[in-house]
């Protein structure tokens, strides 16, 4: 596998990712996926080698092998590596399919047409439900190869000395596997990087669920706030009508108003005198 072509297709994920999805890639990157090309392959390299028995029976250091380290490490981790990454780029696929689908719609409309996408690699829409699905899906696969882990290897660790019984061994015998606290070392440092990503993976969720229900929360009170002020003016509004068809209706009627005497004129004669 050619992991340098890998790398550079991963690498377009910084574009469209998070701080924390920044920080998720380079993690796996450097101390994932480096860790596994430079030492995890050395290491091993020589299990079913250096896997020792003390009897001469044919095929019995195969089978008790079988029996105690039925997958290797390494295959698993390049399994679990290949199975991560994957969703990255299913979101860079996504923002390509955008803008592949924007350049047409610029061709077809005219510069005047408008934009389908305003910012194609922004998190909106179904590009957001993409890369919420692609968290989950990287988060649960680092769980799920962290239970097989740990089904496999109790304690995700390799004892010094097994015994085996099993056929064609002809009784129980004592089988002695190669450099076990050197693999136990990787093999923690593994998992403990594993964690730390699915640590990441569900920050980056909760971040990306927290500002999307606060944008939710923002636009629904602008919403309401615009509804208020049209309220309040249809209602200011239809008082100034009242007032002035009331101001009308006192214009138009015959009768004088309230607050003027009956005779003005003697009204005026008296406060002359």
């Amino acid at each position: 596998m050619n992991w340098g072509i890998f790398e550079g297709l991963l690498s377009g994920v910084n574009k469209y990712s998070t701080a924390f999805g920044r920080i998720w890639l380079s993690l796996v990157f450097i101390f994932r996926v480096l860790v596994y090309l430079v030492t995890a392959e050395r290491v091993w390299s020589d299990d079913h080698k250096d896997f020792d028995c003390d009897t001469r029976q044919p095929g019995c250091s195969n089978v008790c092998f079988d029996e105690f380290l039925p997958v290797s490490h390494v295959r698993l981790w390049a399994l679990q590596l290949i199975l991560v990454t994957c969703p990255s780029l299913l979101v860079v696929m996504h923002v390509a399919y955008r803008e592949a689908r924007e350049k047409k719609h610029q061709k077809a409309a005219g510069k005047n047409g408008g934009r389908l996408y305003p910012d194609p690699g922004k998190k909106r829409g179904r590009l957001w439900w993409t890369y919420v699905c692609s968290l989950v899906f990287k988060a649960g696969v680092d769980a799920a190869f962290l239970h097989v882990f740990h089904s496999f290897y109790l304690r995700y660790t390799l004892p010094r000395m097994v015994r085996c019984h099993v056929a064609p061994c002809p009784n129980t015998v004592d089988c002695f596997i190669s450099k076990p606290t050197e693999k136990n070392i990787f093999t923690l440092f593994m998992v403990i990087t594993a964690v730390v990503c699915i640590v990441l993976n569900l920050v980056e969720l909760a971040y990306l669920v927290s500002k999307r229900c606060r944008e939710c929360l923002l636009a629904r009170k602008a919403r309401a706030t615009g509804l208020g002020h049209r309220r309040n003016w249809a209602t200011s509004s239809s008082k100034q009508d009242d007032l002035r068809l009331g101001d009308l209706i006192f214009l138009g009627s015959d009768a004088p108003p309230p607050l003027l005497p009956d005779h003005p004129r003697d009204h005026v004669k008296k406060t002359i005198l």
